[in-house]
């Protein structure tokens, strides 16, 4: 990119203006306010792999075929994630968190940005460990169907078993980690208890409204693909979805810090980013 002139740039910039306006126009999915160094990456490697000559030959295509718009939406999506991401964020969780849940009879989660739900699944298997996954219902959400249908199987490849768990180990984990999976061929199926009180459900954090009221809400490494208005937007979300003392769980690079909404919130623990909702 640091050899494109400025003028090449100014045009690029202007063909991703148009082609993510015909995406919300024609799909309603807004990424108008994600991060444009994101946003510019992902189009622009896709344009590399392509048969076509510009951004704007591929709006066309983005228009005229729905399959087309699929692959740019893979693109765009954010589906970085693994069991247990992040073990110490987890920890915290157990330590921090999940006592103060205990004093709750009943618990509501909101699981926001879930991908393919590897993420989901570690809480709820810290919940069943802690003996509060009876009292529990858990909402994930996605705005991308195709992760979506991933999430609800609950099958992940076999080659990633070795680093799930060594993850739920440094989570504090108290059982075995196969406890919790079937090995079957290439893949495992993780135990159908695990998902009795999740639902999986499409939700667009750009578009779409308050999802439910909830104790804490857990949203990792979503928000920093967002510019900072759009974030403002989702925190102003969040903060209408929780309820007084509840909690909100962010990822590592993430922080309320400067968002219009900081100062609702007590830090729990600053640097995994777990916040409590002031009671007013």
């Amino acid at each position: 990119m640091n050899n494109l002139t400025d003028d090449t740039n100014q045009t690029i910039n202007i063909e991703i203006d148009l082609i993510l306006d015909a995406i919300f126009q024609k799909y309603g999915y807004d990424f108008r306010n994600y991060s444009r160094a994101h946003v510019k990456r992902r189009l622009l490697h896709r344009l590399a792999g392509s048969h076509f000559k510009s951004l704007s030959q591929m709006q066309h295509e983005v228009l005229y075929d729905p399959s087309f718009f699929q692959e740019i939406l893979k693109d765009l999506s954010i589906n970085v994630t693994e069991m247990f991401r992040d073990p110490k964020f987890y920890l915290a969780l157990r330590t921090e968190i999940i006592p103060l849940l205990k004093t709750y009879p009943f618990i509501k989660v909101w699981h926001a940005g879930c991908s393919t739900g590897e993420e989901v699944y570690s809480f709820a298997i810290v919940l069943k460990e802690e003996g509060l996954y009876d009292r529990v219902q858990i909402y994930a959400t996605d705005f991308n169907r195709s992760v979506l249908d991933i999430a609800k199987k609950g099958i992940y490849p076999i080659n990633r078993i070795k680093e799930f768990t060594a993850n739920y180990q440094q989570a504090g984990g108290k059982q075995s980690f196969s406890d919790y999976y079937m090995a079957d061929y290439n893949s495992v199926i993780f135990d159908q208890s695990l998902k009795k009180n999740i639902v999986f459900a499409e939700h667009n954090l750009v578009t779409d409204s308050v999802f439910a009221e909830v104790n804490i809400i857990i949203c990792r490494n979503v928000l920093i693909y967002f510019n900072r208005e759009l974030q403002n937007k989702v925190f102003t979300l969040f903060s209408e979805s929780l309820i007084n003392g509840g909690f909100l769980c962010l990822g590592s690079k993430e922080t309320l810090q400067f968002s219009q909404n900081a100062g609702l919130y007590d830090v729990l623990n600053a640097y995994e980013k777990l916040y409590k909702k002031r009671i007013i």
